[in-house]
């Protein structure tokens, strides 16, 4: 599916959506309190999905639901804390349903200031470890032949990515911290996990994609950006995509019939695009698995 010619960069997760009865799907979406990840989990209800909506707190995951709509359990996660993850995994498991649908929506980008959290970067730890926590503990509930992960990488994995991929041996930043590049760096760790995701899921019939949602100047996730950055992105508005524009693609990835079978590609403005070249090296995306497991392990 390089492209359908009726979606694209200005479709709305509504309008990818229209038609489809999904009634009967569990979909776990992390990061539903705000912007692409609340809207794409709203418009993903508003078809009958049940949506097992993850979000720092208990309390801001039952706000969240209430403003979705439709069937949403809430669960807490704090992907900051290693600990929240498995938990929150283990209260998924305990719903005792399988699930159509991880998406991994939730991130930060490019803090001003660096933060460690268990002896990595803090965005490489959110963004990426976080995630690939939780999906270890619960792609077995996944169906197969049918099931999808969804994850949302960014063309900064193209445009800030460093030009080895992954520093390893810099992932606590002590060597040096740029915003972006470790931002980049996460985004492309996301993507790489996607496509290793995808050859390891091959035999269950179980697809793996990544996404770049565009930029989305009204999102919270450049909340953590300092000055300038935090002051234009605003003024970029019409340049960018709105929050609906925004979780287009995600929502078409995780639900529409179009892409059914295809598996360890980026998608962007609601097609495949071109993503990061080291997204096809098979080394890489098995090395970063591995030295993942470790961080994880000794946390």
């Amino acid at each position: 599916m390089a492209g359908n010619g009726k979606w694209g960069a200005r479709s709305t997760a509504d309008e990818v959506l229209a038609g489809l009865d999904l009634t009967g799907r569990a979909i776990l979406i992390t990061g539903i309190n705000a912007g692409i990840g609340q809207e794409a989990a709203r418009a993903l209800a508003a078809r009958g999905a049940h949506i097992i909506a993850l979000a720092r707190s208990q309390a801001v995951a039952r706000a969240a639901c209430a403003r979705i709509g439709g069937r949403c359990t809430p669960i807490a996660c704090d992907l900051a804390d290693l600990g929240s993850v498995a938990a929150a995994a283990a209260a998924v498991r305990a719903l005792g349903i399988k699930l159509d649908v991880l998406m991994t929506n939730a991130g930060i980008m490019a803090p001003a200031a660096c933060t460690r959290l268990y002896g990595v970067e803090s965005q490489f730890l959110i963004n990426h470890v976080a995630h690939f926590m939780l999906v270890d503990r619960l792609v077995d509930l996944l169906a197969d032949g049918t099931g999808r992960i969804v994850t949302l990488s960014s063309s900064a994995s193209i445009q800030f990515a460093p030009r080895e991929g992954i520093m390893f041996d810099n992932l606590d930043a002590q060597r040096f911290y740029k915003p972006f590049v470790f931002y980049g760096q996460s985004k492309l760790a996301n993507a790489l996990h996607a496509v290793e995701l995808s050859r390891r899921l091959a035999p269950r019939g179980i697809v793996a994609n990544a996404v770049h949602p565009g930029v989305i100047a009204s999102t919270k996730l450049g909340r953590s950006l300092g000055f300038p950055m935090n002051l234009l992105l605003p003024l970029a508005g019409r340049f960018t995509k709105s929050i609906p524009q925004g979780a287009a693609t995600q929502s078409m990835v995780a639900a529409s019939p179009l892409v059914a079978g295809v598996t360890g590609e980026f998608f962007a403005d609601c097609a495949v695009a071109q993503g990061n070249k080291l997204m096809k090296d098979p080394g890489l995306a098995a090395r970063l698995w591995d030295v993942t497991e470790r961080i994880i392990a000794r946390a």
